[in-house]
């Protein structure tokens, strides 16, 4: 593959996973997950389930063939040294892994898709790695009546799955690889989430393995039913990310409004078709600022105006993908359901809403139609070109509106300096809709009140590259919420970020000089709750990272 071709193929592969913004095949998929009693525990030492087909528990450590292979997540930037990767395929061995790592004193770290855009599980103080990727089960829990989902299984494998067997689908992420491990717990979003809210408007409970003052782990069911003693688990689960609180081994979904025992209507039905529209423009003389801007300008205006809940158009999710310039061109891309009523003409009022007055003629406006399962699960990260690019760092941020002048103007200006390569850029992601009709407070998603995400990145091939880079996509950060210490505080135009796109920068005060904590930008008034959470669940701190919640002082 020439060096223009994986440019291409990163490029499409990278935004797709920051979109999503991120296996083997399904065990025991379709039929009935059972499901594990509250507060069931298994002491350390006794003996593990044996599952044929299953595998796990497996320890790997330095010096076997395996060790290397198992080191690096999907951004190569952090490789972790832990005294042992401990692969696991059932609860119980997560009990007697965490166990194993409290009685030693070792630091653990929990990894499912491995899609974290941080080192929270290289950091070089972890010294067990679990590996949760053989949990990768996803069925129907008739005695929970929820839909139950393991935590290594890819999002891939969920959309395929309830598909095949119930005609349902969730409102996740664009990108199938990404594990649902952390995807759920951070609040995960994708393509349908204007239709139908957050992955977590829908989640009704979780089992997690969590560690009590003694030190003696087990593991826990925690539901939304309000009298349930363990709600506050739950609720910690509906955003507060992962690594916080402990281990999630199952995941359950249902929605809020369904009543009756029919699994098939139990999740959002899964669309037929899907529309695709792509519009792409030139980076050439009649891109001046004032056009870009202004095409900037109107997307954001689109959304601030189309994203109340219930919208016609909330079933349109968009993304303008602007590049730097030495990319040649950028791209709006446009997902639908076909079965939307009218969904040609909204899709093209949409297109015309955003290059009104910009005087610009695009290079290609086409849309086509294909089975949502193809536009779906098509691999996007993985393909070999991705291979060899998986160096990245994301930022991003929460909009309440679109930006500003000054904003916009810097964002032409860092798209257009001589620092930037073909492979920077930022993506402005469609949200709001059904996402604004939950309380802020319902879930630890606390951004409801918001109609786009924005996403900044530089994605590159060799170390030697990472100061350049680094610098280029913090610069540009900087630069845009430089009216506000560098970092998108919360006001009428910014509503912090979004604890997936995890950023540490937020925490480091030579990058945020807002006096405006990093807790603050990701969860705003639900903070102290998730610190109450943590004291509760996990009063050692066995689970911790850069940007873990943090006990009560």
């Amino acid at each position: 593959m020439s060096k223009p071709e994986r440019d291409h193929v990163s490029r499409r592969g990278i935004l797709a996973g920051a979109a999503a913004v991120a296996g083997a095949g399904v065990a025991g998929a379709i039929g009935a997950v059972p499901a594990q009693a509250a507060g069931s525990a298994q002491a350390a030492g006794s003996p593990q389930e044996a599952v044929p087909g299953r595998l796990g528990p497996v320890t790997i450590r330095p010096g076997d063939p395996r060790y290397d292979n198992l080191l690096r997540g999907n951004n190569f930037r952090f490789v972790g040294r832990p005294d042992e990767v401990r692969v696991v395929g059932s609860t119980d061995q997560v009990v007697k892994a965490v166990s194993d790592a409290v009685r030693s004193g070792r630091r653990v770290a929990v990894r499912s898709g491995g899609h974290c855009f941080e080192n929270f599980t290289a950091d070089p103080a972890v010294r067990m790695l679990l590996d949760l990727s053989p949990m990768d089960a996803v069925g129907y829990d008739a005695g929970r009546r929820a839909f139950v989902v393991q935590p290594g299984a890819t999002l891939g494998q969920v959309y395929r799955t309830l598909l095949k067997g119930w005609g349902v689908t969730v409102p996740a992420g664009g990108c199938p690889e990404v594990g649902a491990g952390g995807h759920f717990a951070g609040g995960g979003y994708g393509p349908l989430s204007r239709r139908y809210g957050s992955v977590v408007d829908h989640l009704y409970g979780v089992e997690v393995v969590v560690v009590d003052p003694g030190g003696t782990a087990r593991a826990v069911v925690a539901t939304r039913e309000p009298d349930d003693p363990n709600h506050d688990l739950w609720w910690a689960h509906t955003g507060g990310g992962g690594g916080n609180f402990g281990v999630v081994t199952k995941y359950w979904l249902r929605s809020p409004d369904a009543t009756d025992g029919e699994p098939s209507r139990l999740l959002p039905a899964a669309p037929t078709d899907m529309l695709e529209c792509l519009v792409i423009w030139q980076w050439d003389d009649a891109m001046t600022e004032q056009a870009f801007t202004t095409l900037l300008r109107n997307f954001g205006t689109w959304h601030e105006r189309n994203s109340a809940p219930g919208s016609p158009n909330a079933g349109l999710y968009a993304l303008l993908m602007p590049a730097h310039r030495t990319a040649g061109q950028f791209q709006l891309v446009v997902q639908t359901d076909v079965g939307i009523p009218n969904v040609n003409d909204l899709v093209t009022d949409l297109v015309c809403a955003v290059s009104a007055g910009t005087g610009l003629t695009p290079v290609l406006n086409e849309r086509r139609t294909m089975p949502w399962m193809h536009a779906t699960t098509f691999p996007g990260l993985g393909e070999p070109g991705d291979v060899i690019s998986r160096r990245y760092k994301i930022k991003a941020g929460y909009l309440r509106r679109s930006f500003t002048d000054a904003q916009l103007s810097a964002i032409y200006r860092n798209l257009t300096n001589s620092a930037g390569n073909s492979n920077c850029g930022m993506l402005m992601i469609g949200y709001g809709g059904q996402v604004r009709a939950v309380a802020p407070g319902a879930t630890a998603v606390a951004q409801r009140d918001v109609v786009m995400k924005a996403v900044y990145q530089s994605v590159w091939y060799d170390e030697a590259d990472d100061a350049d880079n680094l610098a280029w996509v913090r610069d540009f950060y900087r630069d845009v919420y430089a009216a506000t210490g560098g970092v998108p505080v919360p006001n009428e135009v910014s509503d912090g970020s979004y604890i997936n796109y995890a950023d540490a920068d937020l925490a480091d005060p030579a990058w945020n000089t807002s006096g405006v904590p990093w807790s603050t930008l990701y969860y705003k008034d639900n903070y102290p709750r998730l610190r109450q959470v943590k004291a509760r669940w996990d009063p050692r701190d066995v689970f911790r990272h850069a940007l873990a919640v943090e006990p009560p002082a």
